[in-house]
């Protein structure tokens, strides 16, 4: 099996290439599959990307993003429920369209503090309370809701589920066919806790996706663009892959990268670039 296999391009890595584009350096660069975002996909319709996707003869490995709970407002909760209800259908359409081993996985950010609100543990609340909600309509459309944690330097603006333990505990009550989580490197290579947690999640099968990016040092000027591409910075890819392969999981791992100088580059020679870095630094532990 050869160590590109499994790997996904994740939209984001090439975050100014339209949908065509992106299937297209995909598939280009030797790589049999991609993690979808909703702002490409609603550009065209879902119903044109979903044409699009199979006509790519790609695999679909999630869709990003769905999330953002934790407004207090029951307006607000309500718009984002049903938006979120809208990430649903949409990945159920487009994992349907992809080549076979496409996965039906939906990708949840859980949202930041609202502006003025302090209360962690409320907001934490709110964004369990959504995801329960909308389990019963993932379950009808066989798609399953996955929970990212974020580091916590995004807590207080993106992210108020910060481990990879507070994400399980999230979902403990929902069966594991609807909802997961997601393991991503940049989010989580720091915990302490991490070996016992991922061996949690594959023991329960709440390993819904495996995202990589290399932390890297100095962070530039924002912080959400401080991602690098693996064997950039400072994570060991190989034994936090042999964690996640030790759990169970053996789906397609999505490279998802948000770094300006990555987005400004061709993205053509992004997706190579891409190839290149996950056969030396995450093939070799497959």
């Amino acid at each position: 099996m050869s160590h590109l296999s499994r790997l996904s391009l994740n939209q984001a890595t090439i975050k100014y290439a339209d949908l065509a584009t992106a299937l297209s350096v995909t598939a280009g660069a030797g790589i049999d599959a991609i993690g979808l975002w909703r702002e490409p996909v609603a550009a065209v319709g879902p119903a044109q990307a979903a044409r699009m996707v199979a006509d790519s003869g790609l695999r679909v490995s999630s869709l990003c993003r769905g999330g953002f709970f934790t407004a207090p407002s029951p307006d607000l909760r309500r718009e984002a429920l049903d938006d979120n209800r809208r990430a649903i259908d949409e990945i159920a359409t487009l994992a349907q369209a992809g080549a076979p081993g496409s996965a039906p996985v939906l990708v949840l950010v859980a949202g930041g503090l609202p502006e003025g609100d302090r209360d962690l543990a409320a907001a934490r609340g709110r964004a369990a309370e959504a995801v329960g909600e909308l389990a019963e309509h993932a379950a009808g459309v066989g798609v399953v809701l996955a929970v990212e944690p974020m580091h916590p330097l995004y807590a207080a603006d993106r992210g108020v589920i910060s481990t990879l333990g507070q994400a399980l505990d999230l979902v403990a009550d929902l069966p594991a066919p609807v909802a997961g989580v997601v393991v991503d490197t940049f989010h989580v290579w720091w915990d302490p806790a991490l070996p016992a947690q991922i061996a949690r999640a594959g023991a329960q099968g709440r390993i819904a996706s495996y995202q990589v990016s290399d932390w890297i040092t100095p962070f530039p000027g924002d912080a959400l663009l401080s991602r690098g591409m693996m064997g950039d910075g400072h994570i060991d890819f190989a034994s936090f892959t042999r964690l996640v392969r030790q759990a169970g999981y053996t789906g397609d791992i999505e490279v998802e990268i948000f770094n300006q100088e990555i987005w400004d580059a061709d993205p053509g020679q992004v997706a190579a670039r891409t190839a290149k870095a996950f056969g030396e630094s995450i093939g070799p532990g497959l």
